[in-house]
């Protein structure tokens, strides 16, 4: 029984020497391999049948870098630091430290702000300089979450105000920065600003949001912040702690607005009343078309009194003013233009700014704030448009005979118009909310405008929507001149100045046409309304940038001027 299963003499293995899981079984044939060299070299060692340089320095006194027999597999000893067989210094890749080292980026603290940070925002955080505290902290280091909600609460009032998206990062950056957090990162859309800090690469990030729901326009608030960030970023000789900063802060959002309500009330009907004349109405326009944007505005108040949203606000608006041309154009006199008055209206009702500030979001990259912009843009003119179409068409039931042909070009009184183009200009400033020392620029840069477009439109033929883009362009290069002189943000002294551009005639007559049942028509005038009011903000954007092209950050070298915002190039 035991011999049939077998003994323990029957296990052991056929000889006396013990066998490697890996050899292969006997009777397999194995491949035949490589011969084996008596003396193994080191795995650094170069493949055989490559030949190295032989200009390459050898001998005894060159240090090693793996002992014998390494590097170039042989008995000759090499360094480590010796060039590649390969490697020509005349040839050199871009790889390579170049012998005089990598350039370092300055930014002279004599330029203002909003260059030194747009020239850092669009620089990778390995590549940007290092940080150089302006404010003093304590010697625990800056207070992380007061300097983020500092930074937030100042970019709200920026974004409320209707600064452009890149603007109000290089302004949240610049406190951030100042206040020794170098490693920060702002993210500014429609409604949301948020920030986030990273101590070191190890470390959590902390991240920091605030929500803007409130927005209004007052250009004299915008400029109290731009100096309270000029202070924290530039004063050398001036502290700004935490402390002082939100003790200002809270005196800028409490300050009052420097003009009242009736005065803002005037400023609307001095508006549409030299809109009026501009487009060719007289004195008799000039008094209704003013009466007409007071009644609007006072009946916009009284909407927002009540907590009705802007959309409702314009089309309230709107209304006042097509009345009193529908009213006029009802009592059959011939002496009075009830299109100018209309159209007066609207001039004061265009939302320009917000317009502005969407074609130049869009044009630096900033496409989701852009987009936002754009589409509160449309909601307000479909709002105005509803509103006068409301009234032309209660017009055409009632029989009054509005002229879509009586289109007004006023060639003969070229000095009159100039006038009341800065007349424009200045009543926009008021309902802007303008310092009182910004008004007379921003009035000169209007008058400019005017005479631009004028002499190009008018008396040179070119088309109207060219020669609006060429003097937006010729606004926005001259307001960004001031604001450098001024140390302050471009906006008070380009927005009131596009009054004056603003495609108000066009508005009116395409509203008509569809009124009057003239689609093709009116759909022709509102697609040149259109084209007329990107053009404005097309070159107002062209001109602020051609002044940033030709004019060099003071003392900056080469390469430290704003990088361009990621394109795909159609790819």
């Amino acid at each position: 029984m035991v011999a049939e299963q077998g003994g323990p003499e029957d296990q052991k293995p056929q000889s006396d020497e013990a066998h490697s899981a890996f050899v292969p079984p006997v009777g397999v044939e194995q491949p035949a391999g490589p011969p084996e060299d008596e003396h193994p070299t080191s795995e650094f060692a170069l493949p055989p049948g490559l030949h190295t340089d032989p200009s390459a320095p050898s001998g005894p006194g060159q240090g090693s870098a793996s002992g014998p027999g390494s590097g170039l597999g042989s008995d000759t000893l090499t360094s480590a630091f010796v060039p590649p067989s390969g490697y020509s210094a005349q040839h050199q890749q871009p790889s390579f430290t170049p012998a005089h080292g990598i350039p370092m980026v300055r930014l002279t603290k004599e330029a203002p702000w909003q260059d030194r940070m747009r020239t850092m925002l669009r620089m990778p955080v390995t590549e940007r300089p290092a940080p150089e505290s302006v404010q003093r902290t304590d010697d625990s280091g800056p207070a992380v979450p007061r300097v983020l909600d500092l930074t937030l609460r100042i970019g709200e009032l920026l974004l409320a105000g209707g600064e452009g998206a890149e603007d109000v990062e290089a302004a949240m950056f610049a406190v951030t920065r100042s206040y020794g957090l170098d490693r920060s990162e702002p993210t500014v859309t429609f409604t949301l600003l948020s920030i986030s800090y990273q101590p070191s690469l190890v470390d959590d990030p902390i991240t920091a949001s605030r929500t803007v729901r409130r927005r209004g326009t007052d250009y004299t608030r915008l400029a109290a912040v731009f100096r309270l960030i000029d202070d924290i970023t530039s004063a050398e000789h001036v502290e700004v702690s935490l402390e002082e900063a939100y003790r200002r802060l809270a005196e800028i959002r409490r300050n009052r607005h420097p003009y009242p309500g009736w005065v803002l009330t005037a400023a609307a009907g001095l508006l549409a009343g030299s809109a009026s004349v501009l487009v060719g109405g007289g004195v008799l326009v000039f008094i209704v078309a003013a009466a007409g944007a007071m009644l609007g505005d006072r009946l916009a108040w009284l909407c927002a009194g009540r907590g009705l949203p802007e959309f409702y606000q314009f089309t309230a608006a709107a209304m006042p003013p097509a009345a009193m041309g529908i009213a006029l154009t009802l009592t059959h006199s011939t002496d009075v233009r009830p299109s100018a008055v209309i159209t007066g209206g609207l001039f004061a009702l265009l939302p320009g700014r917000a317009l502005v500030a969407g074609v130049q979001d869009g044009l630096t990259g900033y496409y989701i704030t852009a987009g936002a912009r754009l589409l509160e843009v449309m909601y307000f003119f479909i709002g105005i448009v509803a509103g006068v179409l409301l009234m032309l068409y209660l017009g055409v039931q009632l029989g009054a005979e509005l002229n879509p042909e009586a289109r007004f070009i006023a060639n003969d009184r070229p000095v009159l118009q100039i006038l009341v183009s800065m007349t424009l200009t200045l009543a926009f400033a008021i309902l802007l909310q303008q310092e009182r020392s910004t008004v007379l620029a921003v009035t000169l840069n209007g008058g400019v405008a005017w005479i631009i477009y004028g002499a190009m439109a008018r008396e040179g033929g070119i088309s109207p929507v060219a020669a609006t883009a060429v003097a937006a362009g010729l606004v926005g290069l001259f307001g960004q001149l001031f604001s450098r002189y001024r140390y302050t943000s471009s906006l008070p002294y380009i927005t009131a100045a596009i009054g004056p551009l603003l495609p108000g005639s066009a508005t009116y007559f395409g509203l008509l046409g569809v009124a009057q049942n003239e689609v093709n028509t009116g759909l022709t005038s509102l697609f040149t309304a259109v084209a007329t009011a990107l053009a404005i903000a097309i070159g107002v954007n062209l001109g602020s940038e051609i002044s940033r092209l030709f004019m060099r950050v003071p003392g900056a070298i080469e390469g430290a001027t704003r990088r361009a915002a990621k394109r795909t190039r159609g790819f």
